[in-house]
């Protein structure tokens, strides 16, 4: 099985309220097709999330009933982006099936507590494959809490032991520092928890509001130690991704789990 996540940044105009790159989103449908196993996809938010859950601090405590109908359009708005992604994989061949967080999975403080993972093996065995997203959650101390789709590709990675775990960014993979925001910065051919320290983690602009860019790179290396083999690649470049869920040689970067 591998498991693939398409960034948000690659997926849509992170500037943008409710923006979608289809042509991107097409043509990574039609590359994830041609993998050679059945397969898990996550996708990310992008601006159908990021944009308004920060606007009314879904990612805090519980704050006001003004939350309650922000998170509710928040659940809508991805579940649109996740509709044009499942209408994309099916264009591209494939039989894909939409599983919204928001009913498999409960937090605890912004940590995941239950998770109903044996619904996409159900779905994976019967030939489908299963898609899920960045998402809006119950949360039994908040009320209300983020699940990214990292949290996800853990929990995934943890229930399946994937064969490959394939990151889809929207750059070459991991800097020494954060490429748009510097020129003197060099590409990792890989990364393991040692090498973090030598990393300037300094974001360009926005925070994210599922966690820091060392957070995120953190769990990456988590959710390697499960898989056989980890990567980040560019999505924007054409037959970056496919390559990549191949298995043949690809730039990027490769993700060292475990010590």
């Amino acid at each position: 099985m591998i498991l693939v996540k398409l960034g948000g940044s690659v997926l849509t105009d992170k500037a943008r309220l409710r923006v979608a790159r289809k042509a991107a989103i097409a043509r990574l449908a039609k590359e994830l097709a041609g993998a050679p196993e059945s397969l898990f996809v996550v996708h990310g938010a992008g601006s159908f999330g990021h944009i308004l859950a920060r606007r009314h601090r879904l990612g805090d405590a519980f704050l006001g009933k003004d939350q309650l109908a922000a998170g509710a359009r928040v659940q809508r708005d991805v579940k649109v982006l996740d509709a044009l992604v499942v209408d994309a994989l099916l264009k591209a061949g494939l039989a894909p099936v939409s599983l919204p967080p928001s009913a498999l999975l409960s937090m605890d403080d912004g940590r995941v507590a239950s998770f109903d993972w044996k619904a996409f093996r159900d779905y994976v065995v019967l030939g489908l494959t299963p898609v899920t997203f960045g998402d809006v959650v119950r949360d039994r101390t908040r009320g209300l809490a983020i699940c990214s789709g990292d949290v996800l590709m853990l929990e995934l990675a943890k229930a399946f032991r994937p064969t490959r775990a394939v990151f889809v960014a929207d750059v070459d993979g991991l800097f020494t520092a954060d490429p748009k925001r510097r020129r003197d910065v060099r590409l990792l051919e890989s990364v393991r928890a040692s090498d973090l320290d030598g990393i300037d983690f300094t974001p360009a602009g926005i925070p994210d509001v599922t966690g820091s860019i060392e957070g995120k790179v953190r769990r990456m290396l988590e959710i390697a130690s499960h898989a056989g083999e980890a990567m980040i690649v560019n999505g924007n470049v054409k037959n970056r991704v496919r390559d990549a869920v191949r298995g043949r040689p690809v730039a990027g970067t490769r993700v060292v789990g475990g010590p």
